[in-house]
């Protein structure tokens, strides 16, 4: 079995306990506006072009046999949509500033990198599959966490859990730690800022919040200014959660100012013109107050 991998990022500390090394698959059933990782939305494989790394040769325009790449206002563009053959015009770049944003792997070739952070394991690591949406692809991510459940590694997931309930039900007994999303409490909002109905992460939420895993699961909200970080969301959500699990924990993300520079990478323009910057102490100690005054008792900050 292989699957779409367009990152493993090692020695991460943002992505549950310890140290982990974080692998990201490639495909995503949500179109966020402010997507963190927007290479890993579409489950198609694309060349992505590094201006910073670029010597401008010319060589990749000249290895170009349908336009794929062309020089145009002196600047070099990519058209993945062409058929091209992207391995040799990768190949030939002296400089490496065309690359795959992604690339198959089998389970074996995942856990060999894996493997090489085992150390780390051994004092609360462990690796997080994160994406994308890694239940997009959740027949690899289902093998890869059996494999590391055999070999004793912990074991975490990032998710919008936009999945069907019988999947999650497959892989939960496989799982130390579930991160799952819970962006916008108000259903048409979501659909505006995600591209889809926030009613099956709704049941998938409150089959997790009801089962034995429940005190392993942590909901967590990013705070986009204008459409996630408001008063009237973070209380909603805080209200909805906790009916059903008082004691849920539940952590508020900073926004990260970061994934602007990623879009140029797939020719898309950024949800925000001018990029906001990341929110104080003080404004992150107030979404906490408004969290707790919808009842979340037990709230992660991360700043």
């Amino acid at each position: 079995m292989k699957g779409q991998v367009f990152d493993i990022r090692r020695f991460s500390t943002h992505d549950g306990d310890g140290i982990r090394t974080t692998v990201f698959l490639k495909g995503c059933p949500l179109s966020c506006v402010w997507c963190q990782n927007p290479e890993g939305i579409s489950a198609k494989k694309r060349p992505l072009y590094f201006e910073n790394r670029c010597i401008h040769c010319g060589t990749c325009v000249k290895k170009s046999r349908a336009e794929g790449v062309k020089i145009e206002n002196g600047k070099i563009h990519l058209n993945p949509k062409v058929a091209e053959d992207w391995a040799e015009i990768i190949d030939w770049c002296p400089a490496g500033a065309i690359e795959m944003d992604s690339r198959e792997m089998t389970v074996n070739e995942v856990m060999e990198e894996v493997r090489k952070d085992e150390v780390f394991y051994r004092h609360g690591g462990g690796v997080t599959l994160s994406g994308g949406e890694p239940l997009f692809q959740w027949k690899f991510a289902l093998e890869l966490l059996k494999q590391c459940k055999k070999e004793g590694i912990h074991t975490a997931i990032e998710t919008s859990l936009y999945a069907r309930q019988e999947i999650l039900e497959e892989i939960l007994p496989y799982l130390d730690r579930i991160f799952a999303d819970f962006k916008l409490e108000n259903e048409d909002l979501h659909k505006k800022y995600t591209g889809v109905s926030n009613e099956r992460i709704r049941r998938n939420l409150k089959f997790l919040l009801e089962s034995e895993k429940k005190d392993a699961v942590i909901i967590r909200t990013p705070m986009i200014p204008g459409m996630t970080a408001t008063k009237e969301n973070i209380e909603a959500v805080g209200r909805w959660i906790s009916g059903i699990y008082p004691e849920v924990s539940y952590e508020i993300l900073n926004y990260n100012p970061l994934a602007e520079s990623k879009y140029h990478l797939i020719d898309q323009e950024y949800c925000f013109k001018d990029n906001p910057k990341l929110y104080t102490k003080e404004q992150m100690a107030e979404f906490r107050s408004w969290a707790e005054q919808g009842g979340v008792k037990h709230i992660i900050i991360e700043s």
